[in-house]
């Protein structure tokens, strides 16, 4: 049995991988170059957060490796470090902080960021990789892969940078990148549908063998030939030794610099954070509704980062780009994830020359379809409908995160959340109480209080997974004046749990008693509706 389910995940895991495999190979080099770091560190660090984070993590669906959000800091970091070995005891001793932050269970800090920031993130997120990939597209490529700050590492900004592609678009990667997008948007619209040979092969693989094609055949063309410059750039070693003078090792004497604890420090900070944040985000697109153990995913993550920083690479984090592609390529187990890091390992070592071919403006088009894919437009409507404590928290967090940087976005994102919860009164958010253990049923009952908001995800979660297989829940919402959509997602995520485990649960509202829900969502907008209705 346990077979046949590994089979068949991994029909969908494989897949899958290969498509992650293309989106993370450019960006771990361009995060690298970006960072100030050599090249060949990006990929260290893909691989080990695919490998090693991918299989200590609990998560499914989330995929690791060097982060836009770090690269900053890094460059910062090696200059003033005065040294790229000194950098890497840094990224050591963050890890080995990260694995305390695990120990503390200080993973619970993820289930404080509401909803709307969560989905204004990935939706910024997504608004970014559509701008930043625009000149790539066109064949210019001045702004390295990797680099999603508004203010770029070559001066300009994301849309002066947008701008200046007038001027250098090239033809053989404008045709080819255009191509690649129409491959793309019919494999999943239309072939996907016809039959399971679309499924098996993603269009991404597609798209980047024709890349490689245009390329071969028209190198020698001065109008439509692709330059170098304009390709995957994947360090070529001339030997097995020069593959292994490629790795780096830290300085362990720099361990007493205080500068060194200081940025390590930091970097434990900022990357827990991301990688939290992207927990919050790929189990809200996880179609599977799965959830992620918070503090095993910072011990992962702090695995992976002392491994990293021992061998070269760059510090790890889980990333939504490479998340939200694994995902929406229908990714199941966290298979996908270490697939994906054996195929950055065996590529950089058998076929780099190959990998060198691929035309960045292909990789382009497949990133413009997983940016699409996360800031839909029907995305804004629905947080609109919502109303303004939804949205307006929701709409700052992309305006942050465009206009900035991904902390600065969800801070702002966040400040105006708590301002909203400041606003409602907040309380506690449930009494619960075991009224009956007979016949082997443990009878649960969970009054919410008069005011339930995001900041009550934490405790409400826990409550909930807690319960007994079998076990029968008693939902009494008859005083809730104020119920956060976050805790209706809750419980319409728990919905589907709920069935798996045998759990029944009784809803009782002023409006009745219904038994196992068919949508929390609906039941809630609809009782609220009715509420304004009668106040009218």
């Amino acid at each position: 049995m346990k077979n046949q389910t590994l089979a068949a995940n991994l029909k969908k895991d494989f897949p899958a991988s290969i498509v992650v495999f293309f989106v993370a190979l450019p960006l771990c080099l361009g995060i690298a170059l970006a960072s100030g770091a050599p090249l060949f560190s990006g990929l260290i660090a893909g691989i080990i957060g695919g490998i090693v984070v991918g299989g200590l993590s609990g998560s499914n669906i989330g995929v690791s490796g060097p982060a836009a959000g770090l690269a900053a800091i890094v460059l910062s970091a090696i200059g003033t470090l005065g040294g790229y070995q000194n950098f890497l005891m840094a990224v050591v001793l963050a890890g080995a902080l990260q694995l305390v932050l695990g120990f503390l269970k200080a993973g619970v800090i993820g289930y404080y960021f509401p909803s709307s920031v969560i989905k204004g993130m990935l939706t910024g997120i997504g608004i970014i990789i559509i701008l930043k990939q625009i000149p790539h597209l066109f064949g210019y490529d001045a702004d390295p892969e990797g680099d999603f700050s508004f203010f770029q590492v070559d001066g300009n900004n994301t849309f002066s940078e947008i701008i200046n592609t007038i001027n250098y678009i090239k033809p053989g990667s404008t045709l080819i990148g255009f191509v690649g997008l129409a491959v793309l948007i019919l494999w999943d619209k239309v072939l996907s549908k016809k039959g399971k040979i679309f499924q098996l092969i993603q269009g991404p693989l597609v798209t980047v063998i024709l890349g490689i094609g245009f390329f071969i055949l028209t190198q020698d063309n001065t109008t439509w030939g692709i330059s170098a410059s304009h390709l995957v750039s994947v360090p070529i070693p001339d030997s097995f030794d020069s593959f292994l003078g490629q790795f780096s090792f830290p300085n362990f004497n720099a361990i007493f610099s205080p500068e060194v604890w200081i940025i390590a420090f930091t970097i434990a900070l900022v990357a827990s954070l991301e990688t939290l944040l992207c927990v919050e985000a790929t189990d809200k697109l996880d179609p599977d509704k799965n959830v992620t153990p918070t503090n095993r995913e910072l011990l992962a993550q702090g695995v992976g980062n002392m491994l990293s920083g021992l061998v070269g690479g760059l510090p790890v984090t889980q990333v939504i780009v490479r998340s939200s592609a694994n995902i929406q390529s229908g990714g199941k187990t966290k298979l996908s994830a270490i697939i994906h890091g054996f195929l950055l390992l065996i590529s950089v070592i058998i076929i780099p020359t190959l990998l060198n071919k691929i035309p960045l403006a292909v990789l382009a088009a497949i990133l413009l379809v997983v940016g699409y894919k996360l800031a839909k437009p029907a995305l804004f409507k629905t947080m609109y409908n919502l109303g303004w404590k939804q949205f307006v928290p929701f709409m700052v967090t992309i305006v942050g995160i465009v206009f900035t940087d991904l902390l600065v976005g969800i801070s702002l994102g966040l400040g105006v959340g708590i301002i909203v919860v400041l606003l409602k009164n907040y309380q506690n958010s449930h009494f619960l109480h075991i009224e009956d253990q007979s016949n082997g049923k443990t009878k649960v009952k969970m009054t919410l209080s008069e005011e339930v908001t995001f900041m009550n995800k934490g405790a409400i979660l826990k409550e909930l997974d807690n319960l007994d297989e079998e076990s029968m829940l008693e939902l009494d919402v008859r005083n809730t004046k104020y119920l956060d959509n976050d805790i209706i997602e809750i419980l319409d995520d728990f919905k589907h749990k709920a069935e798996i485990r045998n759990i029944t649960v009784t809803l009782v509202s002023e409006r009745g008693v219904v038994e196992n829900p068919s949508s929390y969502i609906d039941f809630f907008n609809l009782r609220a509706k009715t509420k304004n209705t009668t106040n009218h």
